[in-house]
């Protein structure tokens, strides 16, 4: 006799009925289990949230006065007949794969992951599980990631080339996660690191929990860009051309995303140099994560469905596309 799915997906999201909540929903739902703090998979009113410690200051800072309850890593809470447990999913700050177990049968709902540990969030853990839902935002062979530190030497010889052109380098970053990562990355003896205030808001709440990040400085309407020389600017993807940028003088962009992986995609945000550099697993990182998980059925949720559920199945898994609301990396929100 066959089982009823631990996870069925809904028109509100991927939801669990022996638990009666829902997983990262998009639309509003009593019960809501949160992997991470990214407006697609932490959306407004839900009557009641539950997320990791470390992901629920951010989620308060951006969604307000939430009715929230939170659960660190790894601990086993019981909801009606299902038993759940977070576990790190690497993303950024707090991200978290949710194990759900009913009756034997073990779903993980990853939420979105990387697999190269970035020293700031808690490293990914493989979950062992019989069903694993998936992203594949970059789920083609054409993207795999250089190591983080290739990545930083060459954002920080353009910060230096930018100085000896005598131009400001604006450096876009979505203000959780990417935004902190890029700025552990950059080498403080360079110069000054000026904060736009998305980024700098975020910063305030990651350091109010304990997240030790280097020194920077918000850029407020009477900050004077002389008294910062050779400073290095950081900010949300839409300060590129904007009129707040104008106050710098002659600059230079620079975008860092997994998507400059692209040939065009530069060209597309307008910026002047691209680093290919992503809070999302690659390629290579996909196929080991789902590996390690030793399940044998997948669902893919958001990125190169067909393409990289095709690849799975040739590799004898049996997976499928699910339609979601999620977004995983995009080029023109500000906190994807």
């Amino acid at each position: 006799m066959a089982r009823d799915p631990v996870l069925t997906f809904t028109d509100k999201g991927i939801y669990c009925p022996a638990g009666d909540f829902y997983v990262d929903p998009w639309r509003p739902v009593p019960r809501a289990l949160i992997t991470h703090g990214h407006s697609d998979h932490a959306r407004p009113g839900h009557a009641e949230y539950l997320t990791t410690d470390l992901a629920a200051p951010v989620m308060r800072h951006r969604l307000g006065d939430i009715k929230i309850e939170t659960v660190t890593y790894g601990k086993k809470i019981r909801l009606g007949e299902a038993t759940v447990s977070f576990h790190p999913a690497g993303h950024v700050p707090g991200s978290a794969q949710i194990r759900i177990e009913v009756a034997g049968e073990v779903w993980v709902a990853s939420g979105d992951y990387k697999l190269e540990d970035d020293r700031l969030s808690t490293p990914f853990e493989p979950v062992r599980c019989h069903t694993f839902i998936t992203e594949s935002t970059f789920g083609l062979p054409v993207f795999r990631w250089r190591p983080q530190v290739e990545i930083a030497h060459e954002i920080n010889d353009w910060w230096r080339s930018c100085i000896a052109a005598g131009t400001t380098p604006i450096l876009g970053a979505y203000a959780l996660g990417k935004a902190q990562r890029l700025l552990c990355l950059l080498d403080s003896s360079i110069g000054p690191v000026l904060t736009h205030g998305a980024v700098e808001n975020t910063n305030d709440v990651l350091r109010d929990q304990g997240l030790r990040l280097p020194q920077t400085t918000r850029i407020t309407p009477d900050l004077n860009p002389a008294d910062h020389p050779g400073a290095l600017v950081l900010a949300t993807p839409a300060a590129f051309g904007s009129t707040w940028a104008r106050r710098f003088g002659p600059v230079s962009t620079g975008f860092a995303s997994g998507w400059m992986q692209l040939r065009g995609v530069r060209r597309r945000r307008a910026a002047d140099r691209g680093f290919v550099i992503s809070d999302h697993a690659d390629w290579n990182g996909l196929n080991t994560a789902i590996r390690e998980t030793g399940a044998e059925n997948i669902y893919v949720t958001h990125g190169y469905t067909e393409i990289f559920t095709h690849w799975l199945n040739e590799q004898g898994f049996r997976a499928k596309v699910i339609p979601t609301e999620f977004e995983g990396e995009t080029l023109d929100a500000e906190d994807a």
